[in-house]
């Protein structure tokens, strides 16, 4: 599994308020939905990295 990095994120109360609903009707912790909402978004922009990369940058560090 790869590592996890953790940082801060600032968001206004309302936005917070949105995400942590959508990720109790999924069944989801709110890091956990985040998580999910910048995959997605990462793949639908072709910005995932490949497999092998994220693999390959594992191995280095």
């Amino acid at each position: 599994m790869s590592e996890k990095k953790t940082f801060v994120l600032r968001i206004d109360s309302k936005t917070y308020e949105a995400i942590e609903k959508w990720a109790g009707d999924e069944f989801r912790s709110v890091n956990g939905q985040l998580e999910w909402i910048i995959h997605q978004a990462l793949k639908s922009a072709s910005r995932m990295p490949k497999k092998e990369e994220v693999e390959k940058k594992g191995k280095k560090g």
